[in-house]
């Protein structure tokens, strides 16, 4: 199976393709909020898709094509969950519709796909002519690991980044700044307009693209196989929307989270340079001759990868920093969709009953930052959510809810 036949690349092609279909007319045509239970649900069907896929090529390939591909699916994974954090920013910032986020996610990610299945073939096309590319791709993940280590704390992070091609399109074409349900195209003033949702898809595609300059080198460094790199970055895109449904509540508890990628990344950036050493052929390294390195085993890096994760996630849930900000970013986040962003009177009094629940989680909290909370910006946001509700329920547009104390 190192030597993929045609009709296994397109048999699963054909696959991958029919999945996307399946999600998109069985899930997302339907504009509605998934439940915990239909995110659980998908996201556990998705991930068996993979680990079955993956106990195929165990079985037909070998256990080192079996090894590479696990090693590069849970790093594409780990990857794309670091990714959901930017895709939380920018659907925030858009101000989309919970309702409708499942189709921004699926067609962004379908455009993902697309666009990274171009960087295989073309990191496949520099690995065949030019050796050393492994050096390039090396430094290139080095690098990100080294910004992942300084990057600023994300409390701070109230504003989603507006890549190019929006700053662009904003420009250039007619937009309207509210939504019309799930359409790309409305009438405003009789003139046809485009609506916010074709720019956060393009917002996330185009971002998830960009993503994809340290993932796609991460998994070169990991595995050659061309095969083994389409899929195993295809299963960990595919799931990637069932799974913002179901961790977008836990997002902001992976407080080591960015640690953890560092040191992974960090880790095959080594790999692909020892590997670069082992095959050298760069004139001005060793005259151009081989130097006899020892490389890091597949085998080596699939533990080392899944201990680093377990670590951290395990010590992000532990730490009280971690519960403090994800309760205090959860009622942010929440007070925000119930202000700004659901007009839907079924789904404005669902939000604020989860702004309730989350209010009881900073009730729970320390006093220390329960008082750090009062001093903030977000005890100012919660009364005005409380202000707003009480004038809906006398206007009759919402229900009463019980009203929680102050945290």
């Amino acid at each position: 199976m190192q030597d993929v036949s045609g009709v296994v690349w397109l048999l699963t092609v054909l696959g991958i393709i029919g999945l996307l279909l399946f999600d998109f007319f069985v899930h997302v045509r339907r504009a509605h909020v998934p439940r915990l239970r239909e995110a659980a649900l998908w996201t556990g069907i998705y991930v068996s898709i993979a680990i079955l896929f993956g106990a195929g090529v165990w079985v037909f390939g070998g256990s080192t094509m079996g090894t590479e591909y696990f090693a590069g699916y849970v790093t594409e994974e780990a990857l794309s969950v670091d990714n959901l954090f930017v895709f939380l920013l920018l659907l925030g910032s858009f101000k989309v519709p919970r309702a409708d986020q499942q189709k921004v996610l699926l067609v962004g990610i379908a455009v993902s796909l697309v666009a990274r299945t171009g960087f295989i073939l073309l990191g496949a096309a520099l690995i065949n002519s030019f050796a050393w590319i492994f050096y390039i791709f090396g430094l290139i993940l080095l690098v990100t690991a080294g910004n992942l280590v300084r990057e600023k704390d994300r409390d701070s992070d109230d504003e989603a980044p507006e890549n190019v091609m929006i700053r662009l399109a904003r420009r250039v074409l007619r937009t309207s700044d509210t939504f019309d349900g799930d359409k790309l195209v409305t009438y405003r003033d009789g003139k046809r307009v485009l609506t916010p949702m074709l720019l956060v898809m393009v917002a996330i595609g185009g971002t998830d693209i960009l993503f994809a300059l340290d993932s796609i080198p991460a998994i070169f460094g990991l595995t050659q196989n061309v095969y083994l790199v389409f899929t195993a970055t295809a299963f960990s895109l595919l799931g990637l929307r069932q799974l913002y449904f179901l961790i977008d509540g836990l997002l902001d508890r992976l407080v080591y989270l960015s640690y953890g990628l560092a040191a992974i990344l960090a880790l095959i950036g080594v790999k692909l340079i020892l590997h670069a050493l082992h095959q050298n052929n760069v004139p001005f390294i060793n005259e151009g001759e081989h130097i006899g390195v020892t490389e890091i085993p597949t085998v080596a890096s699939l533990g080392i990868i899944v201990g680093v994760l377990l670590v951290t996630v395990v010590a992000s849930l532990l730490s009280p920093r971690g519960r403090a900000r994800t309760y205090a970013a959860a009622a942010r986040r929440r007070a925000n969709e119930f202000l700004e962003i659901e007009k839907d009177p079924t789904y404005c009094d669902e939000v604020y009953h989860l702004l309730l629940e989350e209010e009881r989680n900073l009730q729970s909290l320390p006093e220390r930052h329960r008082e750090r909370i009062r001093q903030s910006e977000l005890a100012d946001l919660l009364r005005r959510a409380h202000r707003v509700h009480a004038e809906r329920v006398a206007a009759g547009h919402c229900f009463v809810q019980p009203e929680p104390s102050a945290a």
